[in-house]
């Protein structure tokens, strides 16, 4: 190791712990939380509503606020920031230890895509079940509030949820989550994870013996719905993780076939309302119809999705190419045009 590396190695040890805002509820700060403690990183989680907690430092809340949000650095000031795929990015190159990238470049897409799928399919599972349900959204109405403030009282509880609950609630149709979609919500989780719980038989990560930023994602979601095996790995020793696309077993094919019934075509028809400027849409699903209101930020997901993929070597692009092909979901990189 050099002189160098050691130094800065030592400057992150003793350096400010990263601050961040976060809400036990929330998925993403769930991932974000595992991802950081995983990675060894110096933070410091505040439990608490971001604009409160920005208020008095004269920090601007980002918009939209979406948990968890960091304070750092830009241009020169305290910034808060959102979104944690980029954010991981961000803080991989800042902290090159122990990676949550695949070395393999075509793996590396492989890990993009999932992770995608884990922010915003499997987000599907954990809204519809927290909020479709009456006595879910009771339930979920009285904890979330209690993971920003627990000492208030029961007027000011009951005040709180029926806040959060209706905030939460009128966003279900955003997500696709309605009762026209519910049994295909229901069916979906199920077959996923029979899948996960096939894989993990096989290996104990989504890609390899180590976890990817990938198996944060699905894990930030899962959170919600009681698991919690990735809570904390700051202790797991690393080891050199050499696979490529070729060496996936037959679960994470699996998996991308269920995505193809699922995850695939509806990013695919909601970029194309977002596209024709409709506000709503509808698409028959081999396992029934899909419904719900159009989303921007998922047509950015595609976006982004196509560009990783543009990203590639030609040889590593044709690689991808093949395995999305085998599993019927080309259609996550073929052009639109």
């Amino acid at each position: 190791m050099s002189y160098y590396i050691f130094l800065k190695r030592l400057t992150q040890m003793i350096e400010t712990p990263i601050k961040l805002i976060g809400n036990p509820a929330s998925p993403y700060t769930r991932k974000m939380i595992a991802y950081l403690r995983f990675k060894r990183i110096p933070h410091q989680v505040i439990w608490g509503d971001v604009s409160d907690v920005l208020k008095p430092m004269n920090i601007d809340p980002p918009k939209p606020i979406l948990l968890p949000v960091f304070l750092l650095p830009r241009d020169g000031k305290l910034t808060a920031v959102t979104d944690s795929t980029p954010l991981i990015e961000e803080f991989e190159n800042s902290y090159p230890d122990r990676p949550v990238y695949p070395e393999d470049q075509s793996l590396r897409f492989i890990n993009y895509v999932l992770e995608d799928f884990g922010d915003e399919w499997c987000t599907k599972y954990m809204f519809h079940y927290r909020w479709h349900f009456a006595e879910d959204a009771d339930n979920a109405g009285t904890l979330l509030p209690l993971g920003i403030m627990s000492n208030i009282s029961d007027d000011e509880l009951a005040f709180f949820k029926d806040n959060f609950a209706k905030r939460q609630i009128d966003r279900l149709w955003v997500v696709g989550s309605n009762d026209e979609t519910a049994p295909f919500i229901d069916q979906s989780y199920k077959s996923f994870l029979e899948i996960l719980e096939n894989h993990l038989k096989i290996q104990p990560y989504l890609l390899g013996s180590s976890p990817s930023s990938c198996d944060f994602a699905v894990y930030g979601q899962l959170t919600q719905l009681m698991v919690r095996s990735l809570e904390d790995r700051s202790g797991l020793e690393v080891k050199e993780n050499n696979l490529t696309l070729s060496d996936l077993p037959q679960t994470i094919h699996d998996l991308f076939k269920e995505m193809s019934t699922s995850y695939v075509p509806t990013m695919i028809a909601n970029k194309k309302a977002i596209d024709e400027g409709r506000d709503e849409w509808d698409i028959d699903l081999d396992k029934g119809k899909w419904k719900q209101k159009s989303f921007p930020y998922q047509a950015k997901c595609l976006a982004w999705i196509k560009e990783e993929y543009e990203k590639l070597d030609t040889d590593k692009k044709d690689e991808v190419f093949s395995f999305l092909q085998l599993n019927h979901c080309e259609s996550l990189v073929e052009s639109n045009e």
